[in-house]
């Protein structure tokens, strides 16, 4: 016998033709007609004790969507609807459709709903940035509204209960879930849920004069007549489905009841699981959710081929959580969620039915419990790792740079087949943090497509053509792309190379945390791996390590610093931000309200670097920010240099200020590395008065000269925000020798991480056999057919470099060293 996770089981409309010829007789098929009104009003009285009204939707979905709009009000622009990473991608989905931005928070980890301390604590924090609490219900369990009407109550915040599957279930009083909530609370009838019709949602509050407004934002806002006075849509639901859910209505208590005395059993038969802890006196169980041991939790996709084998369907919700999905993770503001990383890695569900008995629940039961005590004798047995080539740390932006410069040259298949593992710790690769940055590239359009352009490998060049290159081509020959843009092009990028890299024989470890490499017998390296899902570690030979983890603005950086004499942190400590999270997104809204009660804001962005000039590009171009003449201030060390084609170019505009050191010898460029480009370069441009140019009115240059400059402090004394540009560190991995010691780094000294050949260095500047550096802040600057000034002093941190000539010297030595190994 076969036992699928979900069977579908609505009212059969063949069983109800009187009530379809009614509806036909009555020619009213849609527009809150008598079969959806009596629904209504039936579900009001059987369901929610005749407490408050009900209103039909055409789905859940649409429900949330008008409900988070009616409840957030006018609070929607840089306001956020907080909700549960555990929850399904509806929640979030409707929120963004909403005009909100999803602030996904932890859970508990007994019922698995929201965290009440992270609601509280964030509450306080966001304050009335947050526009509306969005609880999940977790798998139809019955969670504590009165405390959620005491938040609104306290917080003044609008509330929106995700009960999608709760229609049916029943409080710890024995009452109907949500009866007489004083906001809304939506469930849904999709066919595979407890109360399944074919497509539906019911809307249920306590307050009727919501209920009202909601119901004139399904019919396109309309109040009276046909004259829009709400935000609105079609969310209606047709008659014929409202006669379905009538008939579904007549049977849902013995439903749920028969479906609770599943889920008991369950509760008593299964072995060596956890469970949600339960909530309520019945559960409108839509199936059995289990979370496996943390030493199996790795084998679950295992688990569940063993499970299909035997005829027994599963699931795994909700894995990925809202917090590891791409979408989220590029237009949501995400808190550390390491309880439902937990439970989400770890949750298995097993099948609740409408056509079966006690007597399936223990067929079920005991394949389970034979398949998970097997798993969890092979998980005692350790494993063993073959040696790889070359393991990548990191797979954002640099190092799916070193796959795709393989990639280029037709040697990605050869990498991948001598033993290639990329290890990320996000969900995907590609993307790291790009996406997450509210600014335009210093990368054309043209950088980031000349990735894929041509690529030998089909999958990759068609990227042109997908909807993310379109995307990212739409801004050919502008100054730049905005980086949300760039986020999901690179994600989709990573995705395809992964495939690649995968059938070639080599191996993409996801959601894997690399702890440390040491120096083994052999010349090998053994790195220690973490799988974050359920804290598994073990250890993984290889030949080389590539390190491309990015880099970061270090505190210990800015308690260091100090200018025009004075400590930075002593200084401005209290009005001090890291540029790094003024360009994140949401960054501008932070400096706003930090500012808002300042009538002329006074604003110094420290650094010459581009993160510097790009931060006063985005002040510039927040309209809400109040920006006087000279309220933003630039105060840099080295002179301001722009980027030109040819020295022509440049002295055709007036700009004279380079020698020969300044012209990069292999393209001809004017300041190839030093120079600022795009959006930065303009701004530059105009400071510099170049070509008649007329500087920006609210900003000032100054250029600090020693460490006595009282105009530097001057600026410093008057700002009311201070923004540190001062460039990136490298997230160095820890590297130990053979005896187990720490080896100390050039990186850890302040000094470039690598050298000419990409090599890591030691703190003596000795290059570490088999270890590797690429990516933002690793220090390596392009030299003799890679071109670039002689003046040059600093980092080059440059797409496409890293996606031609700095990844393939990675790549030659590495399948080098491994050519002379087979031989």
């Amino acid at each position: 016998m076969r036992y699928p996770l979900i069977a579908p089981n609505p009212p059969r409309l063949s069983d109800h033709v009187d009530a379809l010829q009614r509806v036909e007789a009555s020619g009213h098929f849609s527009n809150n007609g008598p079969e959806v009104r009596a629904f209504e009003a039936a579900a009001t009285a059987q369901l929610f004790d005749g407490q408050g009204a009900c209103l039909a939707v055409n789905n859940a979905t649409l429900g949330l969507m008008i409900a988070i709009r009616e409840a957030a009000g006018e609070r929607t622009a840089g306001c956020y609807a907080l909700m549960p990473a555990l929850t399904f991608a509806a929640t979030a989905q409707a929120a963004l459709w909403a005009g909100l931005t999803p602030l996904i928070c932890d859970i508990n980890p007994a019922d698995w709903t929201a965290s009440a301390e992270a609601e509280e604590r964030l509450l306080r924090d966001y304050g009335d940035r947050i526009a509306v609490l969005l609880p999940y219900a977790t798998f139809g369990t019955a969670i504590d509204l009165d405390r959620y009407a005491w938040l609104q109550r306290e917080h003044s915040v609008g509330v929106v209960v995700d009960a999608a599957a709760s229609l049916g279930t029943r409080d710890a009083g024995g009452g109907g879930f949500g009866a007489g909530a004083p906001f809304a609370v939506v469930h849904s009838m999709h066919a595979t849920k407890t109360f399944a019709v074919a497509e539906g949602g019911l809307i249920h509050s306590g307050d009727t004069d919501l209920i009202a407004r909601l119901r004139a934002m399904t019919n396109f806002g309309f109040e009276a007549n046909r004259s829009a006075t709400l935000f609105g849509l079609n969310a209606k639901l047709p008659e014929v489905l409202a006669v379905m859910a009538r008939a579904k209505l007549a049977e849902i208590d013995t439903v749920c009841d028969q479906r609770a005395a599943l889920e008991h059993a369950y509760r008593t038969q299964l072995k060596g699981v956890a469970f949600q802890q339960a909530e309520g006196q019945r559960r409108a169980s839509q199936f059995m959710p289990v979370l496996l041991p943390e030493a199996v939790a790795h084998r679950r996709s295992e688990i569940a081929a063993a499970l299909a084998a035997v005829g027994i369907g599963s699931g795994q919700y909700f894995s990925p959580h809202l917090g590891e999905q791409p979408l989220f993770q590029r237009t949501a503001t995400i808190l550390p969620t390491p309880v439902a990383d937990s439970i989400g890695a770890r949750s298995l569900s097993l099948p609740v039915t409408d056509a079966m008995t006690i007597a399936d629940v223990a067929v079920i039961a005991k394949a389970f419990n034979r398949i998970l005590a097997r798993e969890t004798r092979s998980a005692a047995r350790p494993r063993q790792h073959a040696v790889a080539s070359l393991l990548i740390v990191g797979g954002g932006p640099a190092g799916t740079a070193l796959l795709t410069a393989a990639s280029k040259r037709g040697r990605l298949p050869e990498l991948a087949a001598l033993g290639l593992i990329v290890a990320e710790r996000e969900a995907t690769l590609g993307e790291g943090r790009i996406g997450r940055y509210a600014i335009t590239s210093d990368s054309t359009a043209e950088t980031f497509l000349s990735a894929v352009r041509d690529n030998p490998h089909p999958e990759l060049a068609a990227l042109v053509d997908h909807p993310t290159g379109q995307a990212v081509g739409h801004y050919i020959g502008a100054l730049g792309v905005p980086l949300v843009e760039v986020g999901p092009f690179v994600q989709a990028t990573g995705h395809r190379l992964q495939t690649l890299v995968a059938q070639h024989g080599g191996t993409v470890l996801t959601g894997h945390d690399v702890l440390g490499t040491t120096r083994v017998a052999g010349g090998l390296w053994s790195s220690r791996m973490r799988r974050r899902a359920d804290g598994h570690e073990f250890d993984q030979l290889s030949s080389a390590v590539a390190i491309a983890t990015g880099g970061h603005q270090p505190l210990d950086r800015l308690a260091a610093q100090r200018v025009g004499g004075v400590s930075l942190v002593s200084e401005v400590g209290d009005r001090l931000m890291q540029s790094d999270e003024a360009l994140a997104l949401g960054g501008p809204t932070k400096i706003i309200d930090l500012l808002s009660t300042k009538r002329n804001p006074k604003i110094v962005v420290i650094g010459g670097s581009t993160s510097a000039i790009a931060t006063i590009v985005l002040l510039l171009k927040t309209a809400s920010l109040p920006l006087g003449a000279g309220a933003i201030t630039l105060l840099h060390r080295r002179p301001l240099r722009p980027f030109y084609p040819t020295p022509a170019a440049a002295q055709a505009e007036g700009f004279t200020d380079f020698g020969p050191d300044d012209i990069c010898p292999v393209s001809g460029f004017v300041y190839r590395l030093a120079g600022f480009r795009l959006e930065a370069r303009e701004l530059v441009l105009r400071e510099l008065r170049v070509d008649g140019r007329t500087p920006d009115p609210r900003l000032t240059v100054h250029q600090v000269r020693g460490d006595d400059d009282a105009v530097a402090r001057a600026h410093l004394a008057e700002a009311d925000l201070v923004i540190a540009a001062l460039g990136y560190r490298p997230r160095a991995l820890p590297v130990h020798d053979q005896d187990g010691r720490a080896i100390a780094l050039a990186a850890h000294q302040g000094s470039a991480m690598v050298d000419r050949h990409c090599r890591i260095l030691d703190a003596s500047g000795v290059a570490i056999p088999g270890l590797f550096g690429i990516g933002l802040a690793a220090g390596f600057v392009p030299w003799g057919r890679l071109g670039g000034e002689a003046s040059f002093s600093g980092q080059a941190n440059g797409l496409w470099q890293w996606q031609n000539d700095v990844g393939a010297m990675i790549v030659d030595q590495v399948l080098g060293d491994g050519a002379r190994a087979v031989a």
